[in-house]
């Protein structure tokens, strides 16, 4: 179903409310897998990191990640859960073939952390949404479909198997349903993910990097009749790694299900994948209710029983949670609550923060990330973390335009080589030949050569009418590629030819 085959979004929000439920899978940044002693490192060749746990072999035993089992306590406690004085892993069983043993080490009833909430803000309204469970898993591998067009195993040739990611610990985040955000729900949506993953970042648990697959969200859409309680038959949106695709997807199902439903069909309570092309989705397999993947309690593990007094002690580690870091951002930037937004939706706050810690004037950092940056962002369709320029190499270039070494223009253009790959920006600036020219004899000779070739302006100088020196400087700048320091050869132009600025 392409968009242009849906009724309209308006449409679907005059006729019935979205439900939502969303299920973040969050991988945790420990050294070591959360069952087995291999190493998680990203990239790494394939199946160079497993063992036979991980590999499911036969005899293998399995020893729970103490790091990652602190982390899950962690979470909880931010995300203002109640934490299980005792609870077990399960066996959960079906059919994945990146999963080696055939079944998935997970947590079933007996989750570490249940019933919280985490607030978020959509345009200066709060939305509260519950959390269900927070729960300790495992992570699948990776499977490399080769052959065919789309990249999936229909029409592939043959799949390739890596174990990597195979056993890597995760923490899966479930809401309660969310209701009530009637039209704004995709926003809601996306300001929760994007909440969560601020506070996962605040914890160090992880990087929480969705275009590295170590955060994906699960997006489960229904809709009802406005006016009814009984909720309806849900879809799946699995893996979404962005927060724009996030909004995307809650929105696109909100007008597939309502389309389906106006056209008098049946919702199938499915799984979907997500289409980052055209923002469509399409039917993965039929979703499976919890009897059918069989759980039962994990007979490898031993029980989890943190103590009460770990667990208080644990929570007087928590950080500065990011709702109260951000009032006191916007307090310390003197930003209205509109720019605060902005910079908010851009998902610019951490990127402008570690630019000033590396040593960049904040005004000069939000101007980079919000301006420039956030621009290049959007033309290539992605998050402001996923550009290729660190917060260090930003505060490089703000500092060679305070020395006077770059102006704005040259700037972008040093920006431009580093998200094209040449290099830092000192490389970019040797490389392309960027500095400002500073010499007075070059500028000078500049200037002579501007004023020669334009004597009616030069006339115009001289008698006074200084507004005319702005059309030399400009034949200065072309002269010098934009090297030039515009207010120094402005200066050098009024003294030349006598007149006062």
């Amino acid at each position: 179903m392409s968009v242009m085959d849906l009724v309209s979004y308006e449409d679907a929000l005059a006729s019935y409310d979205p439900v939502m439920g969303l299920e973040v899978h969050v991988e945790l940044g420990t050294n070591t897998k959360m069952f087995c002693g291999c190493a998680t490192t990203f990239g790494a060749e394939p199946n160079s990191q497993v063992c036979p746990t991980c590999l499911g072999l036969p005899g293998s035993l399995p020893v729970v990640n103490a790091t990652a089992v602190e982390s899950a306590v962690r979470i909880g406690l931010a995300l203002n859960c109640e934490i299980a004085e005792w609870c077990r892993f399960a066996r959960k069983n079906y059919f994945y073939p990146d999963m080696p043993k055939n079944f998935q080490t997970s947590q079933y009833d007996e989750p570490i952390a249940f019933n919280g909430y985490l607030d978020v803000e959509v345009d200066g309204e709060t939305f509260r949404v519950e959390i269900e469970r927070a729960h300790m898993e495992e992570d699948t591998g990776k499977s490399t479909h080769v052959g065919g067009a789309t990249g999936r195993i229909h029409g592939a040739d043959h799949s390739l198997l890596d174990y990597n990611r195979a056993g890597i610990p995760l923490i899966e985040i479930v809401t309660k349903p969310i209701e009530g955000a009637g039209e704004r729900a995709p926003e809601v949506a996306k300001a929760y993910v994007a909440e969560l993953r601020e506070l996962i970042r605040a914890l160090g648990v992880s990087e929480a990097r969705m275009e590295l697959g170590q955060m994906r969200c699960d997006a489960n859409v229904s809709l009802r009749p406005i006016g009814r309680e009984k909720y309806g038959t849900r879809s799946e949106t699995k893996n979404v790694n962005s927060l724009r695709s996030v909004e995307r997807a809650v929105r696109f199902e909100i007008q597939r299900h309502a389309t389906v439903l106006k056209e008098g069909g049946t919702i199938v309570q499915e799984t979907r994948h997500f289409h980052e092309d055209d923002g469509t989705t399409t039917a993965g397999r039929v979703k499976e209710e919890a009897e059918d993947y069989r759980y039962f309690p994990e007979p490898d593990l031993v029980p989890v029983a943190p103590s009460r007094d770990w667990v208080e002690e644990l929570r007087g580690t928590l950080p500065e949670l990011p709702r109260v870091r951000r009032r006191r951002v916007q307090a310390d930037w003197g930003l209205s609550d509109h720019e605060m937004q902005s910079v908010l939706n851009a998902g610019a706050i951490d990127l402008i923060l570690e630019t000033i810690d590396a040593g960049a004037p904040a005004d000069a950092a939000r101007k980079w990330w919000m301006g420039e940056l956030s621009r290049r962002a959007n033309e290539d369709g992605v998050e402001l973390s996923a550009l290729a320029i660190t917060p260090t190499e930003v505060a490089r270039v703000s500092a060679l335009v305070v020395e006077g070494s770059l102006n704005d223009k040259l700037a972008r253009q040093v920006i431009e080589g580093v998200l094209g790959g040449e290099g830092d920006p000192d490389t970019v600036v040797e490389k392309r030949g960027l500095r400002i020219v500073s010499d007075e004899g070059a500028l000078g000779t500049a200037v002579d050569e501007a004023i020669a070739a334009n004597p009616g302006v030069a006339d115009k100088i001289r008698d006074g009418k200084v507004a005319a020196a702005g059309a030399l400087v400009g034949a200065v700048m072309k002269a010098t590629r934009g090297q030039a320091d515009a207010a120094r050869v402005k200066d050098l132009i009024l003294e030349k030819l006598g007149a006062q600025g």
